[in-house]
């Protein structure tokens, strides 16, 4: 049964659910961009894209992809009626008509033939499923951040993309902004001295009194939204990014959430994005009951056998200040997004010093988004591949680990796995997933 969005919207909000989420949904007409007319890119030669996850950030990155004339969105995924009408009028307004096949399902969107890459935007507890299930089906992947629950989560979707062959894009976007590269550039060509540490700073967690239950309402599958995490009561406020990335059945909390972002720069900046650290140790505190239990504060040094030591800490933490501070011995340059400033301001005035200007160059992108398509139209690897993804996301991973244990961690770059510490191996591998959900393996 295939519906139109008119007659979908004379449907009960249930039955729609029901029926309607797992049918495509036609388009009324076709506007000339996507026959191809005079400067536009034909059919045949767009690479069509499908969206798991249309919630705030899945519409973000799918608005994107929705600016690239050689693109086209074609299907989208929710079990949450209000993200899907939100998606379909965003699609509406830039093609003509809300012309996308609408699943409830991800693993229908990702057996689609038709389909070349799939943009996954979902909760971080649901990341790695779909993931690996489109990636195994032969789809590129844009993957957005977090990595994982899990260290071990993390590799196995790894090992998907190394045999599958795909291109894999994280959603570390920073990697796509020029005042990012610059610094790791200036950190890299000796411009700040010799490098003596790198200062991370991240949003801390958060606080506060638990959400009543509420009945489920017929416009969310909220069974679904739980999917392989523990049962828990509906709660409305569940639903919100920054409250979910907050639960730990849902989330490792802001170590992991926003850490992922500024630690994936002090890795470029580090020369790092092929190892990892040595060692580890940190400290942290977490809310004491109400309806968050995700980490709120920490603290934690991570020192390298070639490289300049981490300290990550939280917002609020004496001596830090949000972003990425790479000290040298003659001077530091600080970066966050829309700001670099260095200890001298002729660091930054000098011609010498500018971005792609010094010996040690990085590769370059200025649109994260085009820079994936290009890589699948080049049949190369993207900014932020799955290599780099999951060294970065490890660091976040071991920070959390490394804190809840409370004592000095060893950990094997190479082999990836701590040196004689069973309790924190266990804390690598993937956690129990509720009922029939768990990672498709190649």
């Amino acid at each position: 049964m295939r519906t139109s969005a008119r007659t979908s919207a004379q449907a009960t909000r249930r039955s729609f659910l029901k029926a309607v989420l797992i049918a495509g949904i036609a388009p009324r007409f076709v506007p000339s961009r996507v026959l191809g007319a005079a400067g536009q890119t034909p059919p045949s030669e767009k690479i069509c894209v499908g969206v798991i996850g249309v919630g705030a950030q899945g519409r973000g990155d799918m608005g994107n992809f929705l600016a690239q004339d050689d693109v086209r969105v074609t299907a989208i995924c929710d079990v949450n009626r209000r993200n899907i009408d939100k998606a379909l009028k965003i699609i509406g307004d830039r093609y003509g008509a809300a012309d996308a096949k609408v699943h409830s399902d991800f693993r229908e969107l990702n057996a689609d033939p038709s389909i070349d890459a799939v943009l996954m935007a979902l909760p971080v507890h649901w990341h790695c499923i779909p993931s690996t299930d489109a990636i195994l089906r032969g789809k590129h992947i844009f993957h957005e951040k977090p990595m994982a629950m899990s260290f071990r989560e993390a590799s196995i979707v790894r090992d998907a993309v190394r045999k599958k062959g795909v291109v894999f894009q994280f959603g570390t976007q920073q990697r796509s902004d020029l005042k990012f590269r610059w610094a790791c550039e200036l950190a890299l060509n000796g411009r700040l001295g010799k490098m003596r540490e790198i200062l991370v700073c991240a949003p801390g967690g958060k606080s506060g009194p638990g959400f009543p239950e509420q009945p489920v309402p017929d416009w969310v599958d909220w069974d679904r939204w739980v999917g392989p995490a523990p049962v828990t009561p509906f709660s409305e406020e569940k639903l919100k990014r920054d409250n979910h990335e907050n639960i730990t059945n849902f989330s490792l909390g802001m170590i992991s959430c926003w850490g992922i972002h500024h630690l994936d720069i002090a890795q470029w900046g580090n020369g790092a994005d092929a190892t990892g650290p040595c060692s580890i140790e940190g400290v942290g505190e977490f809310p004491e009951g109400g309806a968050f239990d995700a980490i709120q504060r920490w603290k934690v040094r991570l020192e390298f056998a070639h490289g300049a030591p981490i300290t990550f800490a939280s917002e609020g933490t004496p001596g830090f200040a949000h972003g990425i501070r790479f000290i040298g011995e003659s001077g530091w340059a600080h970066v966050r997004r829309g700001l670099i400033e260095a200890s001298d301001e002729g660091i930054l005035r000098d011609p010498a010093n500018r971005c792609g200007a010094m010996p040690i160059t990085l590769p370059a992108s200025n649109d994260h988004t085009r820079n994936f398509i290009d890589a699948i139209r080049n049949r190369t690897r993207a900014i932020c591949d799955v290599e780099t993804a999951v060294r970065s996301d490890t660091l976040c991973q071991l920070a959390l680990i490394a804190v809840k244990l409370g004592r000095r961690l060893t950990w094997d770059p190479a082999a990836e796995h701590f040196t004689n510490d069973d309790a924190a191996s266990r804390m690598l591998e993937c956690r129990a997933m509720r009922g029939p959900w768990a990672l498709p393996v190649s």
